[in-house]
């Protein structure tokens, strides 16, 4: 409840209709994040740097719930990889 208070006070100082959105955009993704249980920080950071190379058709997999599913897939692949001592 409170991050919904502390956004609704936050969202009177975006300026324009444009941040506003943007704004909304930005609060949606990070509250899926929480949902999920993933690392706004990491899911951001990520999204960030692989975000210009990524073709249109594969935009969907940015998603934070399929994003999610594909970092669970590449952590059992890697320890699936990794040599045993």
């Amino acid at each position: 409840m409170k991050r919904v208070v502390l956004n609704r006070k936050n969202c009177l100082f975006v300026g324009n209709a444009r941040g506003g959105r943007t704004a909304a955009i930005l609060a949606s993704l990070t509250s899926t994040c929480r949902w999920h249980d993933i690392d706004p920080q990491l899911y951001f950071t990520q999204l960030l740097v692989n975000l210009p190379v990524t073709p249109e058709c594969d935009l969907p997999s940015w998603l934070p719930n399929r994003w999610k599913l594909d970092q669970k897939t590449k952590t059992v692949l890697r320890q699936d990889a990794a040599p045993a001592f």
